[in-house]
């Protein structure tokens, strides 16, 4: 499931080709994706002038000049594809119909974003605008990692007597927005913080400590374009390269890249999700 960087990514490829821009064609070709699509879709898209592109947590909100907003969730397998310009050195032509390109955007000057999504775990959704934080996918969620509301004296309010594992307690939406398996077992790592001590019985300074690396774990993930496991792409198609760099996440029985550790990199599984840290060097 792309995490934060990887749909922040996904946004800031599509700012030059959607932001500012009229929807002078939409296409919408089923019913639904993971729940069904607003009634209307197509016809409520068409001629609308997205006015803001911006992230909410893992979803990419397009503030309209109707004073609706699109919702977009890539799921598991869902991408944002451009064709139509110039992205880099490279062209890209508008491709042939694809059996999974489910919502066809054809942007004014000749640009198309196309959803294409196979397993259709995806999902979209409009909304009115004054109202967007409060649909029920974004109701509740907690702040932005990489804004100002989260900072160090909020994560030690948040995380003080909490009895479950510190890896939930950063995987839980209303504490923290948009933080997800891959980055909270390498925030962890940075941090020498085993995944299964209680949040509430860190200190609070090995939880401030946690705010910064958050932060530039989230940046050079950004900046990598994300990490590419199975289906995730850029919206130019290209790959992320983050997962190159991976110290811990889906690293088990090799050697802790910490340097002088020594350890080996384990795997156990929390509230079903695969864990990977260093049992050595994470306290």
């Amino acid at each position: 499931m792309p995490e934060l960087p990887e749909v922040e990514t996904v946004r800031r490829g599509l700012l030059p080709v959607m932001e500012g821009r009229v929807i002078a064609c939409a296409t919408v070709n089923r019913p639904d994706l993971r729940f069904a699509l607003p009634e209307g879709m197509a016809a409520r898209l068409t001629g609308a002038r997205v006015e803001r592109l911006r992230r909410r947590s893992k979803y990419i909100l397009a503030d309209l000049s109707t004073e609706e907003t699109l919702l977009i969730h890539l799921g598991m397998s869902g991408r944002m594809l451009i064709s139509g310009v110039t992205l880099g050195a490279f062209h890209h032509d508008h491709p042939a119909p694809a059996k999974h390109d489910h919502v066809i955007l054809d942007m004014e000057g000749g640009a198309r974003v196309t959803f294409n999504d196979a397993r259709r775990f995806g999902a979209m959704d409009l909304m009115p605008t004054a109202e967007a934080e409060a649909h029920w996918l974004l109701r509740g969620i907690g702040p932005e990692p990489l804004g100002n509301a989260f900072d160090e004296a909020y994560l030690v309010e948040r995380l003080k007597g909490r009895k479950m594992p510190v890896k939930a307690a950063l995987l839980d939406q209303k504490i923290v927005a948009g933080l997800g398996n891959i980055y909270v077992c390498e925030v962890l790592h940075r941090a020498g913080i085993d995944p299964r001590r209680a949040a509430g019985r860190l200190s609070s300074a090995r939880v401030r400590s946690l705010v910064p690396i958050i932060r530039a774990v989230l940046l050079e993930a950004i900046e990598a374009g994300g990490s590419s496991l199975r289906d995730y792409r850029q919206a130019d198609g290209e790959l992320g390269y983050f997962q190159h760099t991976f110290r811990v996440y889906d690293r088990e029985d090799e050697g802790c890249a910490r340097e002088g550790c020594g350890g080996t990199v384990a795997r156990i599984v929390q509230s079903g999700r695969s864990t990977f840290f260093c049992p050595r060097c994470q306290r």
